[in-house]
């Protein structure tokens, strides 16, 4: 088994979190939303709203790899859109410190009719470098991704696994100072997954800062420094990833009991109402 990173001695941070709040409107989520009447419209007080996050804060230095965990919808990445700048908070501050790299889904600012070698050109523009440099990098990220001749093949053409390779290859060449991962490792052969694992290790080993969102809790308990628990857009708990992990896993048998609880009064509902006539 691989050793995990060692402690953190560094204190300059990488990330620095304060009571981040993203917020929605659920103005015209739904179909009735559009029949309002005028006066409802005007009387914006009223307005739903939904916060994805709400007083979400932690620190992250250089070398350190935070696992975000939780159950679905629980904010973790509207978290990591927030970290890459895609996402203006509605409340808080974020100060990220470096160059940021990110993979937040699968194709992310892929074009499915271009190549794969000519996704490589296109991606390394949305990273912000210059053609030159992502020219420089492409034999490392084409050998690294081993992609064999469907590197010259347009991308409808790929599998998941096949685009997760291409992605991840892309962005961590670039050397980040922190990489924000989003359920990328889950996909592909064991082969490179494990391949991506060694990757990630080395960034944090040479004092980079890793930002993931993972179902996969061997590879939080495994590979990080800390992970953090999103509940309904909240802080539930950060921590050592056995600590964390151990009550992610608790809450989510709780949650399963809950709604086999509520499946069963729901099934027992007609019984007794016939019952009682």
């Amino acid at each position: 088994m691989t050793d995990a990173p060692p402690p953190i001695t560094d204190t300059e941070h990488a990330i620095a979190a304060h009571g981040l709040g993203v917020r929605y409107s659920l103005r015209f989520s739904r179909k009735k939303s559009i029949q309002r009447t005028l006066s409802q419209f005007v009387a914006r007080d009223e307005v739903e709203q939904f916060w994805a996050l709400r007083d979400v804060s932690f620190r992250l230095v250089h070398g350190e790899s935070l696992a975000i965990i939780g159950p679905n919808g629980a904010g973790k990445s509207t978290l990591l859109q927030v970290l890459a700048g895609i996402i203006r908070p509605s409340e808080g501050a974020v100060d990220v410190r470096g160059h940021v790299s990110g993979l937040l889904h699968l194709g992310a600012g892929f074009d499915v009719e271009l190549t794969g070698r000519e996704n490589i050109l296109l991606a390394g523009a949305f990273l912000g470098l210059d053609d030159a440099v992502t020219r420089d990098l492409s034999p490392a990220i084409v050998e690294y991704a081993d992609l064999g001749q469907f590197i010259d093949a347009p991308l409808k053409t790929y599998s998941a696994g096949m685009r997760a390779r291409l992605g991840f290859a892309i962005a961590t060449s670039v050397d980040p100072d922190i990489l924000l991962l989003d359920e990328v490792l889950a996909t592909g052969d064991a082969t490179f997954r494990a391949k991506s694992k060694a990757r990630v290790l080395e960034l944090v080993r040479d004092s980079k800062a890793v930002v993931l969102v993972t179902h996969d809790m061997a590879w939080v308990k495994e590979y990080c420094n800390r992970a953090l628990l999103l509940e309904s857009g909240h802080v539930a708990l950060e921590g050592s990833p056995d600590e964390v992990v151990a009550v992610h896993r608790q809450h989510t048998e709780e949650a399963k009991q809950r709604k086999a609880a509520e499946a069963r009064a729901a099934g027992l509902a007609p019984e007794i109402a016939a019952k009682g006539r």
